[in-house]
């Protein structure tokens, strides 16, 4: 486990009415967000939300046009080397010298860093040690994202940025990252995630914004989100073409049904009593002689609070 520093601040992150254009695009429009201290806070919502020029405007990447950004209580335009020195930053693309070999690399990156663990402390961590040796092209993708969070983890960081840490990934190695990732919640770091990947969120994230467009449409704990759209189940199904083609008015009056959406031929149900939507659905069906191809039932999720909130599936754009 690595040492980690400690903070009596009550935010680690405050966001006040940020705003950020590229010529006519305005990425962020207006945010407002405060992350206390030892939560890990997500960023959800699809390609272009904002959430990349977010966090990307909180690491001193990215200038803001207009707005306040408080880290740790300090700022960028005072304080950006001590600040340096206690960020953690993971990129959406981390490009790495793939001839330095792992152990290399880490070395490289504890050079920046004034504090922190010993890199063979971090690459045991981030259990590299048999690749420690081997060079960063020879390693698969799960292994670059987890040399890349090792390379964030060696100032040993009061606050870890993480974005999109698990695109791309496969199952497997993307379950390997989410363990490391709450091994580090669960010593107190603040994290901010970005992601796209609503088990993701749901699974690490003490509270999210969900963003559309720059601005944050939905906040709080994923249960919190879930639970105020009134729905705890969705029904998606796809039939074969009828004679009398399916009113989504009739099934809206369905007992146990909320509401009703077709999209490029699967129909989507919310559902506040699962054991009498779909029976009264199959008997809509059958007294149609509509016969059904398709049918899957799930819990409400927060992808479920976007297409609410926005009519939009979150992989739309």
């Amino acid at each position: 486990m690595l040492m980690l520093a400690t903070t009596m601040q009550a935010a680690a992150l405050r966001v006040r009415a940020l705003r950020k254009a590229y010529q006519d695009v305005v990425a962020v429009d207006g945010l407002d967000l405060e992350v206390p201290a030892g939560e890990c806070f997500g960023l959800l919502g699809p390609n272009g939300a904002g959430k990349t020029t977010t966090i990307e405007i909180c690491e001193g990447i990215t200038v803001r046009d207009s707005g306040d950004v408080e880290v740790l209580g300090m700022r960028w335009e005072n304080d950006a080397r001590a600040l340096r020195q206690r960020l953690g930053i993971q990129l959406q693309e981390t490009q790495l010298s793939e001839k330095l070999t792992v152990a290399e690399t880490v070395r490289l990156f504890r050079s920046f860093f004034d504090n922190g663990p010993t890199p063979e402390r971090v690459i045991a961590l981030v259990q590299l040690e048999e690749k420690a040796r081997s060079r960063v092209g020879a390693l698969s993708g799960g292994q670059k994202q987890r040399l890349a969070l090792a390379c964030a983890l060696v100032g040993d960081p009061q606050i870890l940025f993480l974005d999109e840490p698990t695109t791309g990934l496969d199952p497997q190695a993307r379950r390997q990252l989410w363990d490391l990732i709450e091994e580090f919640k669960r010593a107190g770091r603040t994290i901010l995630l970005t992601t796209h990947y609503m088990d993701e969120a749901e699974r690490l994230c003490e509270r999210v914004a969900i963003m559309d467009h720059g601005k944050v449409i939905a906040l709080g704990s994923p249960r919190e989100l879930v639970a105020s759209i009134g729905v705890e189940h969705v029904v998606e199904f796809s039939a074969e073409a009828a004679a009398q083609p399916l009113d989504l008015a009739e099934l809206r009056t369905l007992e146990g049904v909320r509401d009703a959406h077709a999209d490029n031929g699967v129909v989507r149900m919310q559902v506040t009593a699962l054991h009498r939507a779909v029976p009264a659905l199959l008997a809509v069906l059958v007294r149609r002689d509509i016969r059904l191809t398709e049918l899957r039932t799930h819990s409400a999720t927060l992808e479920d609070v976007f297409v609410t909130l926005t009519g939009r599936h979150l992989r739309d754009e």
